[in-house]
């Protein structure tokens, strides 16, 4: 392949958002994301929320895919009531990015997931989460940081060999793992920071927010995989 590789990255939908003179339905997402890919080598193609039946058509398009950030996981999608703590629903993100993932894995295009991404990861693989977590979203609408630990010998711990502080916000994290997820980072309670799966494919999650600091190493994992990806619309 030549050329930068296309890198998807799957967008929030908000009733109400304002620019200019214009308030209306968006599909958006922070510029972070885009910004990111691009510093790490690729070229950021936004992927707003759709019928989940165009996901598959949607994913041989790509030579790699990143599931955004967002709003908390149903808890009706892994089995369980919802906790006074968990926000509302996303039902359209929530399809589409379920159904963007399980294209992905079936075609092997190398996958990304930031922190509700790495949770929908598990879910899709019939993991569950925990629905709240104290001491990880310090500061309401603040980016917190803290060190997360790479477990030597996986994907992660190949990429980011040392113990990093990582940009972070959010209240929830795995469970129970996904169905042949391993963990290959940890924060210092416990929580599982990092999830992949074995290999040939290349397919991660990680808990923190990579878009809002300076390390690019794990985007750019992402991009020099995609480089290499056996896409069906590639020769």
């Amino acid at each position: 392949m030549t050329g930068r590789p296309l890198i998807g990255v799957s967008t929030y939908l908000e009733t109400g958002a304002r620019w200019g003179v214009w308030e209306l339905e968006a599909a958006l997402l922070p510029v972070g994301y885009p910004r990111l890919v691009q510093r790490a080598g690729g070229l950021a193609v936004m992927l707003p929320p759709d019928d989940p039946e165009h996901a598959a058509a949607t994913v041989a398009r790509l030579d790699g895919l990143v599931v955004a950030g967002g709003p908390d996981v149903d808890p009706a999608r892994y089995g369980a009531e919802r906790s006074p703590r968990t926000g509302p629903p996303a039902p359209e993100r929530d399809a589409w990015e379920l159904a963007l993932i399980d294209a992905a894995l079936a075609a092997r295009i190398p996958l990304l997931g930031i922190c509700r991404g790495m949770q929908l990861l598990n879910v899709a693989l019939g993991g569950t989460l925990v629905q709240h977590l104290d001491g990880h979203a310090e500061v309401v609408g603040v980016f917190g940081g803290h060190p997360v630990k790479p477990v030597p010998g996986t994907l992660y711990g190949e990429v980011v060999p040392e113990e990093t502080t990582v940009p972070t916000y959010h209240h929830q994290a795995v469970d129970r793992l996904g169905e042949g997820l391993v963990p290959s980072a940890y924060a210092a309670d416990g929580t599982v920071e990092a999830v992949e799966l074995p290999s040939p494919g290349w397919v991660l999650g990680v808990q923190w927010h990579p878009e809002m600091g300076e390390d690019v190493r794990v985007v750019r994992a992402l991009v020099r995989a995609a480089s290499g990806s056996s896409a069906p619309h590639r020769s």
